[in-house]
């Protein structure tokens, strides 16, 4: 088939965009990894992500998915028989809890209807009833990328605390990391778990887990036989024993430029955009619910992510073949639904490198795809215009290139 014109919107929520300038980064030949000219870039990056996870600790880096970086943190932290809590949220929470049973760990949970948040009380009464204190850590997911459902860090970080438990806290900021603000020392997290395929903007392949002291103590007495997962392994030794092996160079030399890129943008404005944006989107999504064909897959208003929003299907309503029919007839790609919510949901993903017309541009094809598919839906891509309108930023210079002042 020839190539279609113009270029597909990548909404899904994740991987995401990756802007030109990461690839130009990319485009380079393979060093000698243990050159001057490589371990540079390598300890600079090592040290230059430490300030977007707002921490002073240890990041440790991996090449392996977000999944692998789960395993790095029950490797590192739990032993066979211990106990952890892992309060459900959808698809990912329960599939990080299954890898905990898998790998010989016990998993309470507290169910959810996978539409709303961690509820903080739950965790606080459920740590208050543990007085042998068995659970060895609260594990949450902050951004459940299957359901579109954001849970506060702070209210957990202040259950454990109110309960008087010494559990750690262990938090998967896979869909979240440079979309909205987590200073990991600042609230009190003993690890946050990060991939590079979202927020960061690369290629997947590379992600992470940022360490406190407390996290490391815990790791050096936990007796998990580990090599390549381990923290202790990689700390403090030449950079082979950084990367357990040959290091992901050209995911370093996009991490390098990513993250230059971030500096230059400042963190607070890429926050905003991303408020922003997610605004937007929103808006439009309320006027499609008004027809009574779709809704918000979460519930409450204030625990909508930023990275993403997630429309629940009504009945009669095929939301794979809305992702179909904007993908293949728009060229607007959407995520669907994953383990309960299979075939009931379609995912619009808003993070990473993107901008007001190529968000509008998504949801006007949406809109054309609804409307292709006689999908009852009101359209509000005109409030979404609206929105984006009032809220941008003024130029720095005049059409004849006199600054603004």
């Amino acid at each position: 088939m020839p190539d279609r014109p113009g270029r597909q919107f990548l909404q899904v929520p994740g991987p995401t965009n990756i802007p030109d300038r990461i690839l130009r980064a990319m485009h380079r030949p393979a060093l000698d990894f243990s050159s001057p000219g490589f371990m540079d870039i390598g300890v600079e990056c090592l040290e230059r992500i430490k300030p977007l996870f707002g921490t002073s600790s240890e990041v440790f880096f991996y090449t392996a998915s977000g999944h692998g970086a789960w395993e790095a943190a029950f490797a590192n932290l739990f032993e066979a028989g211990d106990t952890i809590l892992m309060p459900e949220t959808g698809r990912f929470s329960k599939t990080w809890g299954e890898m905990a049973a898998e790998l010989g760990l016990s998993v309470e949970t507290i169910p959810n209807d996978w539409r709303s948040a961690i509820d903080p009380d739950q965790v606080e009464e459920l740590l208050r009833q543990d007085k042998a204190h068995n659970i060895k850590a609260v594990l949450a997911v902050h951004v459940e990328t299957a359901t579109g459902v954001l849970s506060q860090v702070a209210p957990i970080r202040k259950a454990i605390d109110n309960a008087g438990h010494p559990a750690l806290l262990v938090v998967d900021a896979i869909a979240s990391f440079m979309t909205m603000p987590l200073p990991m020392d600042e609230l009190g997290v003993d690890v946050v778990i990060a991939a590079c395929q979202k927020g960061l903007m690369m290629p997947p392949g590379l992600s992470f887990n940022a360490v406190s002291d407390k996290a490391i103590e815990a790791s050096r007495a936990c007796r998990t036989h580990r090599n390549y997962w381990s923290w202790i392994d990689r700390m403090g030794r030449e950079q082979y024993h950084r990367f357990a092996g040959t290091a992901p160079e050209h995911l370093f030399f996009a991490l390098q430029e990513s993250i230059t890129m971030i500096n230059e943008w400042g963190m607070e404005a890429i926050f905003a955009r991303h408020a922003r944006l997610a605004d937007a989107v929103r808006l439009c999504v309320s006027r499609w619910t008004e027809a009574g064909a779709l809704e918000f897959n979460a519930v409450h208003p204030e625990q909508r992510a930023n990275a993403l929003t997630v429309i629940r299907a009504g009945d009669g309503v095929d939301p794979d073949a809305v992702r179909f029919t904007a993908r293949e007839m728009f060229d607007v790609a959407v995520g669907g639904g994953l383990g309960q919510v299979a075939g009931k949901v379609f995912r619009i993903g808003h993070m990473g490198d993107l901008n007001d017309p190529m968000i509008l541009g998504a949801l006007a094809g949406i809109e054309a795809t609804l409307a292709r598919l006689d999908i009852p839906y009101e359209s509000g891509l005109a409030d979404a215009v609206q929105f984006l309108s009032r809220t941008a930023a003024a130029p720095e210079r005049q059409p004849d290139g006199r600054r603004v002042v």
